[in-house]
């Protein structure tokens, strides 16, 4: 079968910007301060009478406030109101946000760490932009802006960037093109979700029932007096959490390289590999500048367990652990997690699966508070207070190896799964690059 070859414009100019490359002739380049205008009403004691928003990957969604999924703030009174049609971004900690802008549906309110705008150009729809926009973030093209260790945007240099713009009706093509394009990539890549879902709490019941009831099925059991774990085996013996490790050190994101300062890998949240509870094996990983002390001071070893402690999301929140152990030189971590080091009686990885069935048993939420749009968790809190029963460290390695021949099928299937809503991610991209652009015409 023939692929129908793409259509061209007819001629092109330079955009100016060097990423972009050439832009369709008739377009022009306009700075954002020429498209949109920022607002700042803060709701203040009318907060009441406003529907609370959240940014996620699915755009800008409605927050259930009867039954509440993550934590809310003491106070909405700094929090920003929203109308429908209003554009919201998120120009901060760009490299660890899943979602950094979003078109409002609603009217609302959101965290006033946000930078709310309205569109005042009529050359410019709504809905060209937000795929300019998507297209933008998903490509990480603010990044040459990027200020401070909280990879800032600063709002001067935001309003002047440069962005294409086409003729209305182009405009209208364009995005009635790309509702129908990416409507059947979404599709898909529900369907597959769907079933890393599923995958997921299958694998999620059987590393619960390992950590918990252990290996022997004839085992005599006692009730541990812990609402999520239930029964135990009756030599397994409670301990609170802080006990499990031998010290705790938070990450350090470090500056940008230099010459000053030794450079080092610094891993991510971005790298966690939850379907894993491990690390993703990459060959671009983040590189920042640090001391040569604070390397010596602060770097992995095998076996440290690194816990989530701030980001997090509505549907993901913080808390969650991974196993550090890959065969880097030294690397370090960056501030958003924390670094537990584990006594010699237990073992790395069976504490990772622990950890891994008290975050989906919930019982991090109590220790989440929300400020400014991010969640942090209260490690000291969580780690002084949490009881779990531990078996003999023998019976732990048993029990590392038992989940890895037991999960093993179902990490392939996950893994597939993701290898398929990737591919389809990439596609969905293309299509928008190629299509807001000028690259490919569609009218």
């Amino acid at each position: 079968m023939r692929t129908k070859p793409m259509k061209r414009y007819p001629s092109y100019k330079p955009s100016g910007v060097k990423w972009l490359g050439e832009i369709p002739s008739h377009w022009e380049m306009l700075a954002l301060k020429h498209i949109l205008k920022l607002k700042k009403d803060i709701v203040g004691r009318r907060s009441s009478q406003y529907d609370l928003l959240s940014l996620t990957l699915k755009g800008v969604v409605k927050r259930d406030m009867e039954n509440p999924e993550g934590k809310f703030p003491a106070s909405f009174d700094t929090y920003q109101a929203v109308e429908p049609n209003d554009f919201i971004f998120c120009n901060f900690d760009n490299e660890e946000t899943p979602r950094a802008v979003g078109l409002s549906p609603y009217k609302g309110m959101i965290t006033g760490a946000y930078d709310v705008l309205s569109r005042k150009n009529p050359k410019l729809t709504d809905g060209f932009l937000i795929y300019y926009f998507l297209y933008i973030d998903d490509a990480k093209r603010f990044k040459p802006l990027y200020k401070g260790l909280r990879k800032t945007v600063p709002f001067d240099s935001f309003m002047s960037y440069k962005i294409p713009v086409p003729s209305l009706k182009e405009q209208a093509a364009i995005v009635s093109y790309l509702d129908t394009a990416t409507a059947k990539i979404d599709a898909a890549i529900a369907q597959q979700q769907k079933m890393i879902d599923l995958l997921n709490e299958r694998k999620q019941i059987i590393i619960n029932r390992a950590v918990t009831k252990g290996l022997n099925p004839n085992a005599k059991m006692k009730d541990s007096g812990v609402e999520w774990i239930g029964e135990v085996p009756e030599e397994w013996r409670p301990i609170t959490l802080k006990r499990l490790f031998v010290s705790r050190v938070a990450g350090s994101w470090g500056e940008d390289e230099n010459t000053n300062s030794m450079n080092s890998i610094c891993l991510r949240i971005a790298d966690f590999n939850y379907n894993t509870l491990s690390f993703k094996i990459k060959e671009d990983y983040t590189i920042r500048s640090y001391s040569s002390a604070e390397v010596e001071k602060k770097h992995l070893h095998e076996g440290d367990v690194l816990i989530e402690k701030s980001g997090g999301g509505e549907k993901t929140p913080v808390g969650r652990c991974v196993l550090y152990d890959l065969d880097l030189d030294k690397p370090m971590y960056a501030n958003f997690m924390e670094k537990l080091s584990c006594r010699s009686f237990v073992n790395p990885k069976y504490i990772v699966y622990l950890m891994s069935s008290l975050y989906s048993a919930g019982v991090v939420w109590p220790y989440i508070k929300a400020t400014t749009g991010i969640q942090n968790l209260d490690i000291t809190s969580l780690l002084s207070r949490e009881v779990v029963f531990i078996p003999s460290l023998r019976e732990q390695e048993q029990i590392v190896e038992l989940l890895k021949d037991r999960t093993r099928l179902l990490l392939n299937a996950i893994e597939s799964c993701y290898n398929q809503i990737s591919l389809l991610q990439e596609r969905k991209q293309i299509i928008i690059n190629e299509v807001v652009t000028g690259k490919v015409r569609v009218i």
